[in-house]
């Protein structure tokens, strides 16, 4: 493939850029812990993401802060497999022309890898990273680009795989389902995958009701799921809207309940619930489509001690937040992978022949043990480059997103039948 470099000293240009980068670097003085005088060299890598305060942008500034706090926690280890790990930021800003600007900056400083980054706007980051040769690892999902750029190593199904899951966990229970997404091309998609995912229960098809993101009251949308539910269950996809619509839902919902209320993660969390009332939050009875365990698991644990001592109390980290976990999963990646690697110097070309070559990453349990050889992709045009096609079934019970089943369930061929 084209853009690849391999180089066994580092070029005055990497050196230059690194200096220049000083202020946004993460890194100790000096010899690393464990490490010799004249070891490995440093492995610089990017995070970035929207750290935003609009009411209608996204802000997961939880990503960045979580990944240099993984890079003191492993630097404080000696590093990884000798090399220590300096983790460049960028503030994604919500927009196209951020993330354009944060992937000419990755360009530039050289970086081995983007790892565990957040941003909507794929067309606008993958390009520059591409004719650089630079792997984007564990994104978020959050765009499309993701699931077929060759550069691209993700780590969930993103929201076509919690949509297809969110149908099949709806369908155990729910007689009517009606489906509140928005009016964009991504949602344009959402109906067929939910409606694919219900097709295992063999129910008929979703209500679709389609709104504008971003609207301050969805009362008009709420009262139609009302009527077409009908007993049923009603799933709002509308990612920071989604609190504005169940707030609307809730103060016309009839005193019986009979009708059950569901989403994704992404549009619902623990945060939002927490923030919302908890117990008393208009989610709680909710059912919920994630990728990962719920944020309670013992799985999780080793992150929430790293977060614990090396955070040093940054409240920007939560760790039921599912960029946050995100992250540490894109690092997990990227320490597996330069220890399988073992080599005096990491580049962006050495770590995608070691993915494409089929490297495993054990999780933890996490996620399924990961693997981007050609075999192991999903091979659907539209998001081909999926390994891990398995969500996790969640209910909103007394204020906490607790397990609604005990093991991961592999929407692999309903992918398949809806793609």
């Amino acid at each position: 493939m084209t853009g690849w470099r391999c180089r066994t000293s580092p070029s005055p240009r990497r050196i230059l850029t690194t200096v220049a980068a000083g202020a946004l670097l993460l890194s100790g003085c000096g010899v690393l812990p464990g490490a010799s005088a004249g070891g490995r060299e440093p492995v610089t890598v990017m995070t970035w993401a929207p750290d935003t305060t609009g009411a209608d942008e996204v802000n997961m500034a939880g990503m960045p802060a979580m990944a240099r706090t993984y890079a003191r926690w492993i630097n404080d280890r000696g590093g990884i497999d000798g090399h220590e790990l300096k983790v460049l930021t960028c503030n994604e800003q919500d927009t196209a022309s951020g993330a354009s600007k944060c992937a000419r900056r990755a360009v530039e400083a050289d970086v081995a890898a983007v790892v565990g980054s957040y941003s909507g706007f794929g067309r606008a980051f993958l390009a520059p990273l591409e004719a650089a040769g630079i792997p984007y690892i564990g994104g978020y999902g959050a765009s499309a680009d993701e699931f077929t750029s060759y550069l691209s190593y993700p780590v969930n199904g993103g929201q076509p795989a919690l949509l297809a899951g969110n149908g099949r966990q709806l369908a155990a229970g729910c007689e009517r389902v009606a489906l509140v997404r928005p009016d964009t091309l991504v949602g344009d998609t959402m109906p067929g995958l939910l409606d694919t995912g219900l097709g295992t229960g063999k129910h008929s098809r979703s209500y679709d009701i389609v709104t504008t993101e971003g609207a301050t009251s969805y009362d008009e949308e709420a009262a139609r799921a009302i009527e077409h539910a009908d007993g049923g269950c009603v799933t709002a996809v509308l990612g920071q809207g989604t609190q504005t619509f169940f707030d609307s839902f809730r103060r016309l919902e009839t005193e019986d309940g009979a009708v059950r209320i569901s989403s994704v993660l992404g549009s619902v969390g623990q945060s939002l619930i927490d923030r919302t009332g908890g117990a008393d939050s208009p989610f709680e009875g909710a059912l919920v489509t994630g990728w990962y365990p719920e944020p309670g698991d013992a799985r999780w644990n080793e992150m929430r001690e790293v977060i614990r001592k090396y955070a040093f109390g940054d409240n920007r980290i939560d760790p039921g937040d599912t960029g946050v976990q995100t992250t540490w999963i894109a690092y997990t990646v990227l320490k597996a992978v330069i220890e399988a690697m073992d080599q005096p110097e990491i580049t962006g070309g050495g770590i995608s022949v070691s993915l494409n070559r089929g490297t495993e990453v054990d999780t933890g349990g996490l996620t399924p043990v990961l693997r981007w050889r050609f075999q192991d992709m999903l091979g659907v045009t539209a998001y081909g480059r999926i390994v891990n096609a398995r969500v996790t079934f969640q209910m909103v019970k007394d204020g906490r997103l607790t397990a609604g089943n005990d093991d991961f369930v592999d929407v692999t061929n309903i992918l398949l039948d809806a793609g």
